[in-house]
């Protein structure tokens, strides 16, 4: 199937017809946004206790001029496929924003990780410089009904994903990615979950800012697709003509020593590249000694390398955000010392080989739970990694527990997407957190529900 055509919104829905399918956060921002413009607002969504249709009923068609999807809704929902037949628009609601922002400064950040840590980063920057600044999109804050308060002097921060992506039609004055790795192979092919990345520079002017990894091959190919003016960042061993870059030791950015890489609290190189991402995106809008104070305070986003709790010398770690073995990766290099590593959740098909090398060094144990674990299990046993499977979460955490020594981690970096059991990671990562508490008040793993 090919991927749906952007459509670009109307000026004004008052008076319209509209249906929302898929009313978590984004589709509620949206429904608050249309009934404030004045439109007819119908709720779509696969819970019946909180819409006014199903989304399998495709009467709906016949009865509104378009339709406002969330990007978590699957784009071959057979109500889209027949909207797309019967050419009923569907507009995302990041392309309205992008349409209707008076700001003159969007900066809008992408990536298959680490965008939240930089989006996160970078309206920290700004706003410790004084700079007026809103906050939004894939981070779990609508953007639609921040309108009102955003004007041309306001700079918006907003992580966009590659769902959010698909139904755009625009670019964000500054553009920025991250890196493009494998991800979203269950619902995407390889190529179209490049071109959506891509879609986010596909828009802009020669006037406008593209922010790119110096060493990130595939991010960096997308100077290709847009005219605007280029900032790099990344890890280089000699100086270079980046924005923002580190040898490992040292963050230098435009030519100035920022500051030491020890003195980051983030863990990872991962998070290193993070923090050079911010500091070119920001530019010159915030000084070299704000943006160093900046790194030097923040501690970290929930559900990403958050230390939890380190209860008789085993500090507890949740990384519940790593949907994917590569992030995974990423956290077992980042935290030295034995590791168990609790693995597990939905497979998005993409290959566990990376972690191999990282499991052979320092995993002293791998605890499975979730649909993976039956596959993940054969194929560690190929591997003759040492590892235990569960029937539950909380089973697999007691086993962690029980599997983990003094000066050791327990790290629950699942690999795996959290939609076999939860309604998404972060309320994964707050049963872990729970789990922990219960642990260090003395009542035992099993006994949170």
């Amino acid at each position: 199937m090919t991927l749906p055509r952007p459509a670009e919104a109307p000026a004004s829905f008052e008076g319209q017809r509209v249906g929302v399918v898929g009313l978590g956060i984004e589709g509620a921002d949206a429904v608050a946004f249309l009934r404030r413009e004045g439109a007819e607002v119908i709720r779509v969504d696969r819970d019946p206790e909180r819409a006014d249709r199903p989304q399998d009923d495709l009467t709906l068609l016949d009865e509104v001029r378009s339709l406002v999807v969330s990007q978590g809704v699957p784009y071959d929902l057979p109500l889209l496929v027949e909207a797309g037949r019967r050419s009923v628009p569907v507009f995302g609601p990041v392309q309205i924003f992008l349409e209707r922002c008076p700001a003159n400064r969007v900066i809008g950040i992408t990536g298959s990780a680490g965008k939240t840590t930089t989006t996160t980063l970078v309206h920290a920057m700004l706003k410790a410089a004084g700079v007026p600044t809103a906050l939004g999109g894939n981070i779990g804050q609508g953007l639609l009904q921040q309108l009102p308060e955003i004007s041309m002097d306001t700079t918006v921060v907003a992580e966009i994903s590659h769902t959010q992506l698909l139904r755009t039609t625009r670019s964000p004055q500054v553009a920025a990615i991250t890196n493009i790795t494998p991800n979203h192979l269950d619902q995407f092919s390889w190529d179209e979950y490049q071109a959506l990345k891509y879609r986010i520079v596909e828009f802009q002017t020669p006037q406008d800012q593209v922010v790119l990894p110096l060493d990130e091959p595939l991010a960096a190919r997308a100077i290709t697709r847009t005219p605007a003016i280029a900032k790099w960042f990344g890890l280089a061993t000699s100086p270079c003509a980046a924005t923002a870059f580190s040898d490992g030791e040292q963050i230098v950015r435009n030519d100035s020593l920022l500051m030491r890489v020890d003195e980051l609290l983030i863990p990872g190189e991962h998070n290193l590249r993070n923090a050079l991402a911010a500091l070119a995106i920001v530019g010159d809008l915030v000084p070299d000694d704000v943006a160093a104070d900046v790194l030097r305070a923040f501690s970290g986003v929930p559900h990403r390398l958050e230390l939890v709790a380190e209860l008789g010398g085993v500090r507890f770690v949740n990384d519940s955000i790593a949907t994917t073995p590569e992030r995974t990766l990423a956290g077992l290099r980042a935290i030295s010392g034995p590791i168990v590593l609790m693995l597990g959740g939905r497979d998005k098909k993409l290959p566990l080989d990376p972690l191999l090398p990282e499991l052979d060094r320092h995993v002293r144990e791998v605890v499975l739970f979730g649909e993976a674990a039956a596959a993940w299990s054969r194929w560690l046993s190929e591997q003759r990694i040492n590892h235990v499977r569960s029937d539950t979460f909380e089973a697999a955490f007691e086993l962690a527990v029980a599997a983990a020594d003094r000066g050791g981690t327990v790290l629950m970096s699942p690999g795996g997407t959290s939609f076999d059991a939860y309604p998404n990671f972060e309320a994964r990562g707050q049963h872990f957190r729970e789990l922990v508490g219960r642990l260090q008040s003395g009542r035992r793993p099993e006994d949170v529900g």
